[in-house]
């Protein structure tokens, strides 16, 4: 991939979170033996960006890092510039021209800043419906993605998770992504999922499925004791797994399903 990059004037390199990740796991003395001087872009777009990702990319190739976010069904929602994830790592950016993006509580009232609620979108590029006669919920001619977000005080949307990943641990609503993203900010950790499983107390309990950097040994107390500095405590992993690799589809998402199983 790198090597294409540099047989160009001026590149584009579109990719899945888990590619750029493995590109800047080659190490720095690896990457410098190509010329990628006429890296433009670098958009990114298909499964959650960890904030962290964004900032070294950005640190190896400079500031051409884009986050897209969206779905088959509605195209494009934001898009996360440079700038944008500078300012706000993991963010998933503004809407563009033509595009409205508004969050909504379980009301159906418009959320305010920093206030979790569904997401909906509307632009041009919404799709008709699926092929057996179904569709998306549509409010107000905005169609919903299926995930919850907030937006901050500077209009960018951060997306907290599927509203059905959501796990319910002791009466506690918890988005697995806001974990999610502070293991991958651990110096040891290459990439990690939290799932939720049943526990007959708490009704579900987190499930941290956890890989390592090469050469890295992390304890499962260790890991626990990180979330619970950083987190509430009942955001903490009561399991934490290490595995080699988490298991992903063709297009990088990780299965959390076969986790769970």
């Amino acid at each position: 991939t790198l090597g294409a990059v540099a047989q160009h004037r001026a590149s584009a390199l579109v990719v899945v979170p888990v590619m750029l990740q493995r590109i800047l796991d080659l190490g720095e003395e690896t990457i410098a033996r190509y010329d990628t001087r006429a890296l433009r872009v670098i958009a990114l777009s298909g499964s959650t960006l960890p904030g962290d990702l964004a900032i070294r990319a950005m640190d190896a190739f400079g500031e051409v890092v884009y986050n897209l976010y969206g779905s088959t069904e509605v195209a494009w929602a934001t898009v996360a510039t440079p700038e944008d994830l500078r300012a706000a790592p993991g963010t998933a950016g503004r809407p563009p021209m033509g595009t409205v993006v508004k969050l909504l509580d379980d009301e159906g009232r418009v959320a305010k800043p920093g206030e979790p609620g569904r997401i909906f979108v509307a632009n041009e590029m919404m799709f008709e419906g699926y092929t057996d006669g179904g569709g998306k919920e549509i409010v107000g001619g905005l169609m919903s993605t299926g995930d919850i977000g907030r937006f901050d005080r500077e209009g960018r949307l951060f997306v907290d998770g599927r509203d059905d990943e959501m796990i319910v641990s002791g009466a506690e609503n918890v988005f697995p992504r806001e974990i999610e993203d502070l293991l991958a900010g651990h110096g040891e950790i290459a990439e990690a999922a939290i799932v939720g499983v049943a526990d007959e107390k708490f009704g579900q309990r987190l499930k941290a499925f956890v890989v390592v950097r090469d050469g890295a040994k992390l304890s499962e107390r260790a890991v626990q004791e990180y979330v619970k500095e950083n987190l509430a405590r009942y955001k903490v992993p009561r399991e934490v797994v290490f595995l080699k690799s988490l298991p992903r589809n063709e297009t990088g998402k990780v299965l959390k399903r076969d986790l769970q199983e």
